[in-house]
């Protein structure tokens, strides 16, 4: 699964990346704890072709929810499932996004049972762009957008913290996954290369919701 990201791009950068072109409210960077029902920032394929740079709520809410606490908090929706479940199934068709991120966070547990968060990033350094899903939803004071990350099965490396990863697209991918290049988007639903990612232990802090700052993602000297 995918439960916590940091972005550490700045808005301008995210927009050159991309090409896109960016909405006037988009949330603040860099976080180093972006949590679910936060905003966060996607990248769209318009009517015309041209992408956009906009923000949305994670945490998918499908059509018929009456309010946002309706059901169960759709962060991540399962590659394997996607095309089938009555709440996504029509937006992985129609209405998929790019989520940028700089990395991720995962925990595992000691003999105590207490939580170890990790930290996962690109190795090299490179931007992540994870494959998402976005919907608006409708039924509240004023429309809202709203998405989640697909995930798919861990690679060998990371299978070792968690048994779920984001599905990252790679750049020579992001216009099919757009659907600016055709169909095919459902062939880059798989794990990565086992050499694509690198991870280390970070701080216990960032457990907590509301912690903040650069600190979150250096690695813990143990």
């Amino acid at each position: 699964m995918c439960g916590r990201f940091a972005i550490t791009l700045e808005p301008d950068e995210i927009v050159e990346l991309f090409e896109a072109i960016p909405a006037n409210d988009l949330p603040d960077l860099p976080n180093y704890n972006v949590c679910p029902t936060n905003r966060v920032h996607a990248v769209t394929s318009g009517a015309e072709g041209a992408r956009r740079l906009v923000a949305m709520r994670w945490g998918f809410l499908p059509h018929w929810y009456k309010t946002p606490s309706d059901g169960p908090l759709l962060i991540n929706a399962r590659a394997e499932t996607i095309a089938e479940k009555p709440a996504f199934r029509s937006a992985c068709r129609e209405r998929r996004c790019l989520i940028p991120a700089t990395g991720f966070y995962e925990w595992t547990k000691d003999a105590d049972g207490k939580r170890l968060p990790w930290y996962i990033w690109r190795n090299g350094g490179a931007p992540i762009a994870f494959a998402g899903i976005w919907q608006v939803w409708d039924r509240g004071d004023a429309p809202l957008t709203t998405c989640a990350i697909v995930t798919t099965q861990s690679n060998g490396p990371i299978s070792g913290i968690h048994h779920r990863m984001p599905v990252s697209i790679a750049p020579a991918d992001w216009a099919l996954w757009l659907g600016e290049s055709g169909k095919g988007a459902a062939t880059l639903m798989h794990p990565p290369p086992d050499d694509a990612f690198a991870f280390h232990r970070v701080d216990p802090a960032v457990n907590s919701n509301r912690a903040a700052g650069p600190e979150l993602i250096e690695p813990l000297q143990v």
